[in-house]
């Protein structure tokens, strides 16, 4: 017996999310722009310092795939925070190791937060001009999400739990007891976030922090839309 193929095609579509879809390849673009950036900050920022072991290894480079770790990238798209490969960093050959290491870690998140402002303001002043049609309401959309995804890369990251970046900038603020106990236990650390993330203990006070850096850019927008208004609509 023959198979209806368009029959099973129908089949399949109707019962078949493609805005879930959609809205998942739609964030592949930003969550690469955020993660690449955020690592070649972390190794830009440590070669300045006196370290070149990023460079060496050839991860000062905006090519994604350099910087890509496929789980992290998948967090990313299901639940706007995730990771990135780390950039190898020798605290050794820094200038000043704690200090350095705590300003390298410190890179990536703030170069998030960079994002998210630029973004923003590119959204607001494209928002007039694009909203009118529906391939500038989705460039809208990417626009706005690279701003929520930037934040929460870098809200994530400042959590003090290694692997994160927030792990190596509490340990510059420890003395050296509490700095010695911190190392000695660090390879546990991403077993720990790894039961917090599984446990969703952390998306409530995660959702609440994006939100609410979220907000507290909106006004970025709002001051790119009214400039532009200004400038060509009026």
């Amino acid at each position: 017996m023959g198979v209806n193929v368009i029959g099973v095609w129908e089949d399949i579509r109707s019962g078949f999310d493609f805005t879930a879809l959609l809205n998942l390849l739609l964030g592949v673009i930003p969550s690469l722009v955020c993660i690449t950036l955020h690592e070649l900050s972390h190794g830009l920022v440590a070669y300045r310092l006196g370290d070149p072991t990023a460079k060496d290894a050839g991860r000062l480079t905006l090519n994604p795939l350099k910087h890509l770790d496929p789980m992290g990238l998948l967090m990313m798209l299901l639940f706007h925070v995730g990771w990135a490969k780390p950039v190898p960093v020798n605290m050794n050959r820094l200038k000043n190791p704690r200090r350095d290491m705590a300003i390298v870690a410190l890179a990536g998140p703030m170069c998030n937060v960079l994002i998210a402002v630029v973004f923003f303001a590119l959204y607001g002043a494209l928002f007039v001009p694009l909203r009118e049609n529906a391939a500038g309401k989705y460039a809208l959309e990417m626009l706005l999400l690279t701003v929520r995804i930037s934040l929460g890369l870098a809200i994530f990251n400042l959590i003090p739990v290694p692997p994160l970046d927030g792990s190596k900038i509490l340990l510059s603020l420890l003395p050296d007891e509490g700095y010695r106990f911190v190392l000695r236990y660090e390879r546990y650390g991403s077993l720990a976030l790894f039961a917090l993330v599984a446990l969703g203990v952390l998306s409530k006070p995660l959702s609440f922090a994006i939100n609410a850096a979220y907000t507290a850019l909106i006004p970025v927008a709002q001051a790119a839309m009214n400039l532009v208004v200004k400038l060509f609509y009026t």
